[in-house]
């Protein structure tokens, strides 16, 4: 009798070397290093760096390494701007899914070697929050902002969404944000990018099936459904009530529970943090009020704890993007991870190609 185990619990499919995570103390490892250590200390370009190559890199290579991602930034040629106003009015999700494919296709060559590996990673880096703030800008009415090579990651994609660059502080913040999405072991867009990059398909296509696995709501569409869920609740004083009527109806609550972590999601407090900073910032403390009650009576009645898409939904919102960005947000980070498991997929590579259970019509014929 086969053992089934429904969505590869407990199951452990490969080994990896890019991120660990440790249910029992909470933590979560980039390359041995917990990712709140990373956090305020280093950039976004720096953890990318990491997760690609393994360490930590001299002055020098990091330098260089800004240098090239900053070049690779596309410019919004009039192709792009057509393709990219004709679905103005979609999800920015099938928008950034749908151009990343073009994106692959155009001056793509067939190339699987380390360096070209490396290569195709840094060119998706960079245009992923290009298109996304184009569409962004586009879905507004607005005219899209060039990229600026002279600015960071962040700086540059908060730039090209408000086109006035926002405080240092809020950079920083966002910045944050972008580690701790950069990466989080096997779970279901990685899953979805390692299996199909284990066809040998291109990186293009490895990307595009992880942006399509992302945007679940069951997955990183979580953080759009937080934020539609406080929307509903809307005032402090309803919130407990909002929850458990909730729960008496057997409703489910977005932002709480995750598969692996026994008890918090590590990133939580970082994300809740940044949070609650900028509340303070935008003098608004209607949504993390909103959001501590909420965390305390689930906590009470289900001993549920919040994952990092509850603070997460709060901040994007108070920064002021739409909510059907935030999950675009997650992709702009995990782009990096996502590329770090293709090409660890490919330096060792086997097809991944599991069994199942069959449980229909037993043998029969048409005699």
């Amino acid at each position: 009798m086969q053992t089934v185990r429904k969505g590869l619990e407990g199951v452990v499919v490969d080994e990896t070397k890019i991120s660990q995570i440790i249910p029992e103390t909470s933590s979560l490892l980039y390359r041995g290093y917990p990712v709140t250590e990373l956090v305020g200390r280093l950039s976004f370009e720096e953890v990318v760096y990491l997760l690609w190559y393994g360490d930590l890199a001299n002055p020098g290579d990091q330098k260089e390494f800004e240098k090239k991602e900053r070049k690779k930034r596309p410019y919004l040629d009039q192709n792009v701007l057509t393709f990219l106003q004709s679905m103005k009015d979609s999800h920015p999700m099938d928008t950034l899914r749908t151009i990343m494919s073009y994106w692959g296709a155009i001056g793509y060559p067939w190339d699987d070697s380390r360096e070209e590996r490396l290569e195709k990673s840094l060119r998706f880096l960079a245009a992923a929050p290009v298109f996304v703030a184009a569409h962004f800008r586009l879905k507004n009415r607005l005219k899209p902002i060039p990229p600026n090579p002279k600015m960071s990651f962040s700086e540059n994609f908060l730039t090209m969404c408000f086109e006035e660059t926002p405080s240092a502080e809020v950079v920083q913040l966002f910045d944050k944000t972008m580690i701790l999405y950069a990466e989080h072991s096997f779970n279901a867009s990685t899953f979805a990018a390692r299996v199909i990059s284990s066809t040998t398909a291109d990186m293009a296509s490895a990307l595009t099936g992880a942006i399509g696995a992302l945007k679940g709501p069951l997955h990183g569409g979580a953080n759009e459904r937080v934020m539609h869920m406080m929307k509903k609740v809307d005032s402090p004083r309803a919130a407990e009530k909002w929850i458990l009527k909730a729960l008496k109806n057997r409703e489910k609550v977005m932002g709480f529970g995750h598969r692996i972590y026994k008890e918090q999601d590590s990133r939580v407090p970082v994300m809740y943090e940044c949070a609650q900073r900028m509340a303070h910032i935008e003098q608004n403390k209607k949504w993390m009020e909103i959001y501590d009650i909420m965390e305390k009576t689930m906590r009470r009645e289900k001993n549920i704890c919040p994952n990092v898409d509850l603070p997460a939904g709060p901040l994007y919102y108070m920064m002021g993007f739409d909510i059907d960005m935030f999950t675009p947000l997650f992709v702009i980070s995990r782009v990096s991870g996502w590329c770090a498991h293709i090409m660890e997929q490919r330096d060792n590579n086997r097809i991944i190609r599991p069994l199942s259970a069959y449980t229909g019509v037993e043998s029969r014929s048409l005699n």
